[in-house]
């Protein structure tokens, strides 16, 4: 990210504070939802996941960046790139699929609550995540097999703070045509379909709001919903940014940024953006964190 030696120990600073921030609190959404018994509904449930990815995304990246800051040896062996090329396909995969089912639990709650606790049941949210891991288990171990295919004969230089495609593919000597291919291909199925199924239910939403006749109605429905919103807007749009300009030098310095955006400031805004705009989350995490000091 930076040359000078000086401005890697404002790196190191910030990104461990980000770091810190990020886990503390994750792990504190997570850890009202797991305690707060007005918080074990659908809609908390996809987000207790979301938060263990955050936390676990943010990990992949982070560490073993700040523990390279602190040793100055920017070095990766080979099987330790794939192992975090790996995790962070399956994470960023599990991201978009838990996005799509939050997406799904809202529809059914505001378009069909007659049905809602029928249809959003603990086996399919159960069945949801399941089915989440695994197509994401299968996007990213596809990508890794498909890299580690490749001659790399030099130069060795990973043009970024992780090992991520497009920076691997400008490091082959052998034909990447066809692993980009498969990177668009699967982009389409893994990021494009969610998106698809993310717009009809919101498009399904905002009719069924337009139809409530109170505003205190309508705000109520909508204030559900802006926070998902926000964050589906920054996750998508950043990994748009990072995958569809492949192969320039000049795109992979632009990358840096946006992969910071990706791995660090998009975890640390979740919480933020759930508990601000969340008036439920705001009330358990004084009634748990403030409540219960008071009490002691």
């Amino acid at each position: 990210l930076v040359e000078t030696e000086e401005m890697q120990s404002v790196v190191f600073v910030l990104f461990l504070l980000a770091y810190l921030v990020t886990v503390g609190g994750n792990l504190s959404i997570l850890a009202v939802i797991l305690v707060e018994h007005k918080l074990h509904t659908p809609m908390y449930f996809f987000l207790g996941n979301l938060s263990v990815l955050d936390v676990v995304c943010i990990s992949v990246t982070v560490p073993p960046m700040l523990g390279r800051l602190l040793s100055h040896k920017h070095t990766v062996p080979y099987g330790a790139c794939l192992s975090q090329l790996f995790f962070f396909h399956l994470l960023a995969g599990m991201d978009c699929f838990l996005l799509t089912a939050m997406a799904y639990d809202r529809f059914l709650a505001i378009c069909q609550p007659l049905t809602y606790s029928i249809r959003m049941s603990q086996t399919v949210q159960r069945i949801l995540v399941a089915v989440s891991w695994a197509c994401a288990i299968t996007n990213a171990l596809t990508h890794t097999v498909a890299i580690s295919t490749l001659n790399f004969c030099g130069p060795k230089e990973v043009n970024h703070f992780y090992c991520d495609l497009p920076q691997l593919f400008q490091l082959s000597c052998s034909s990447t045509q066809l692993n980009e291919l498969l990177l668009f291909a699967l982009g389409f199925i893994m990021a494009g379909a969610p998106v698809v199924l993310i717009i009809t239910s919101y498009v399904h939403v905002a009719a069924a709001v337009l139809r409530i006749r109170s505003v205190e109605g309508r705000k109520k429905a909508f204030s559900t919903c802006g926070s998902h919103l926000t964050v589906v807007c920054l996750f998508y749009g950043t990994g748009i940014f990072s995958y569809m300009r492949l192969g320039s030098e000049e795109a992979s310095d632009k990358d840096k940024g946006v992969g910071v955006f990706n791995t660090v400031i998009n975890p640390m805004l979740n919480p933020l953006i759930y508990s601000l705009r969340n008036t439920d989350v705001q009330g358990a995490l004084w009634r748990v964190f403030v409540g219960r000091q008071s009490l002691t």
